[in-house]
């Protein structure tokens, strides 16, 4: 996945250029497409992510609401190789860094079965991970308290991860 390797360089150019970072401590999050991509790269880099975070990602293609995925895996009854490359539920078991799961229950975009179905991939694997299901929320949970909320749950979250000897996050 070429977005991957962009990341893995843009992470090792970063802590070329500037020696204090510290690579043992690196954390990825992100939301729908960036939250498969965050989920991905514990799964296929443990080595450069460290803990991820991961907002409405879709971790089967099948399920993805969007008709233009044929466009670019062709149909899945003809290609079923091509969905199966791209199925991070197929990959749960190679988990073995910290993971935040995070769906809005009202998401009609990325449906919620998603994150649902990597969740019992990983419980069925024994991958520890963490669930935090939006009831109400759709694809863009944002607004008002519940971004904010939301947004210290993830920093706690990768505090707790990255940096375990450091005090609770403020909020």
């Amino acid at each position: 996945m070429p977005v991957l390797a962009d990341q893995v360089t843009a992470v090792q150019e970063a802590t070329r250029l500037y020696p204090d970072l510290d690579p043992g401590r690196v954390g990825i999050r992100g939301w729908s497409f960036g939250g498969s991509l965050a989920v991905w790269a514990v799964l296929q880099r443990p080595d450069v992510f460290h803990v991820a975070v991961a907002g409405a990602g879709v971790t089967d293609q099948r399920l993805y609401n969007a008709y233009w995925r044929e466009r670019f895996l062709g149909h899945p009854d003809r290609f079923p190789g091509r969905y199966e490359a791209f199925s991070l539920v197929r990959a749960a078991p190679k988990l073995t860094r910290p993971l935040l799961l995070m769906h809005g229950l009202a998401d009609t975009n990325v449906y919620p079965v998603n994150t649902l179905r990597l969740s019992s991939a990983l419980l069925a694997a024994g991958r520890p991970h963490e669930v935090l299901l939006l009831p109400g929320a759709g694809h863009r949970a944002v607004g008002g308290v519940v971004t904010e909320s939301l947004l210290w749950h993830q920093v706690r979250f990768l505090q707790r991860h990255l940096c375990p000897d450091s005090g609770p996050a403020q909020a």
